[in-house]
């Protein structure tokens, strides 16, 4: 365990220099990646709790360490005391040699005294979280006034779903398999499931993808059931053309084509993105084309002939999916929202150039932030006379909000008119 403490404190004091997780991950010392599952969840769970263990890290140790280094692994030693008291001699044991590594025998000796004082100032300790709203909802506090003000009646409920862990559903590839065959084969492996719409199906308990049976073969691929609503509201036909234009990693293309008989262009900025794409494609069995290219920029990559379905599923601050992305909460800041409303209007600005007369576009974020949600969909329809607002669901727009089963998502169709 001292190594996968040492390994998860090492991407914890990347995130906290400003790296995204998934590089800090990337750069950790092989000698610290041992196991690499426990480092993982270890420097996860320390991210998603990261205000409530600062403010019991601040108790313990009133005057801050000046190395990232130690401080971050005293905040993962502490987190994993508060989470399994059942194994607390262990983890003090551990933690214990870990600094020992980082620090020698003085540091060593520093971890050994804060973890026997939080074990002793537990009440203390508890009190200096609740007493605090950023400390006990394990969010910045620019982003719970921000939830307070954008959805009054459900922002702690919110806070506290993007503190969980993620749910994890399957999209059944019914080119390759119906549902009930994939979710046979699961329950054969002891993966219990419920089914959830018409592709959908949600597991019991996360799992990793190799236990999966049948998903190398590209019989299902892992995608949350609010992403999966994508596909039918976009209302896609047999025939039509169709660009997905932010597209990586490639799920909600997929889907279309996996639904029916389309000209998809897959369109990402990146070209490992685009790759991954592709990927997806192939071993899914499917056809679809694969582009680089700036959404927000359609003459360096546009044929053209315009689309009869548009999907701009851009880029935003992800504060709907931050339990899968807990480094979010710390990497983002206030001003980041304006930023990126600022680039999704420049994106669905260009998109609607390329956009047929009579065709739909489905405007899509994960956010729960409504300046890149209903703002920014409102501000688009007031800018063009040629847009309406459909409403699909019996609304103008579906806000979902993260929960138990999927997280949170904004769709919102828009429909180019005839002469437009």
């Amino acid at each position: 365990m001292a190594a996968a403490l040492l390994g998860a404190a090492h991407a914890v004091a990347a995130v906290l220099k400003g790296d995204a997780l998934d590089d800090a991950f990337s750069r950790t010392p092989d000698a610290l990646s041992t196991n690499t599952a426990a480092v993982r969840d270890l420097a996860y769970q320390c991210l998603r709790a990261h205000a409530a263990i600062e403010a019991r890290l601040a108790v313990l140790v009133p005057k801050p360490l000046r190395e990232l280094d130690r401080r971050a692994l005293l905040l993962v030693a502490l987190c994993r005391l508060d989470a399994r008291p059942d194994s607390a001699h262990t983890t003090v044991s551990q933690a214990v040699d870990a600094a020992r590594t980082l620090g020698g025998d003085r540091f060593g000796g520093l971890m050994n005294a804060v973890l026997r004082s939080a074990q002793r100032r537990g009440d203390e300790l508890d009190a200096a979280v609740s007493g605090d709203d950023a400390a006990r909802l394990q969010h910045p506090r620019w982003w719970l006034d921000r939830l307070r003000r954008d959805h009054p009646n459900h922002w702690q409920d919110i806070a506290q779903q993007g503190n969980t862990h993620p749910p994890m559903a399957l999209r059944v590839n019914l080119r390759r398999a119906t549902v009930d065959e994939v979710q046979a084969r699961l329950a054969a492996e002891d993966i219990a499931t419920t089914r959830h719409g018409d592709t959908g199906l949600l597991l019991e308990k996360p799992c990793p993808v190799a236990r999966l049976p049948g998903f190398a073969e590209g019989l299902m691929s892992v995608q949350d059931l609010g992403a999966q609503r994508a596909a039918g509201l976009l209302d896609v036909r047999a025939g039509q053309r169709v660009l997905d234009a932010c597209a990586a990693p490639g799920g909600k293309a997929s889907h279309m084509l996996e639904c029916t008989d389309i000209e998809l262009l897959a369109l990402d900025h990146s070209a490992p993105r685009a790759q991954r794409i592709s990927e997806n494609f192939a071993r899914l069995g499917l056809a679809g084309q694969v582009q680089i290219g700036d959404a927000a920029a359609v003459d360096t990559w546009w044929d053209g002939r315009p689309f009869d379905r548009i999907l701009a599923d851009v880029p935003c601050s992800a504060s709907g999916v931050v339990r899968r992305h807990p480094d979010a909460k710390w990497l983002r800041r206030p001003d980041d929202i304006a930023r990126f409303a600022k680039q999704q209007r420049a994106i669905l600005d260009s998109l609607w150039r390329v956009l047929a007369p009579g065709g739909k576009l489905l405007y899509a974020t994960c956010s729960v932030f409504r300046a890149e949600n209903h703002k920014q969909v409102a501000a688009f329809v007031t800018r063009h006379a040629d847009c309406q607002r459909l409403s699909p669901c019996g609304a103008f727009d579906l806000q979902l909000l993260p929960d138990t089963e999927h997280d949170g998502f904004y769709y919102a169709l828009l429909q180019k008119t005839p002469g437009g």
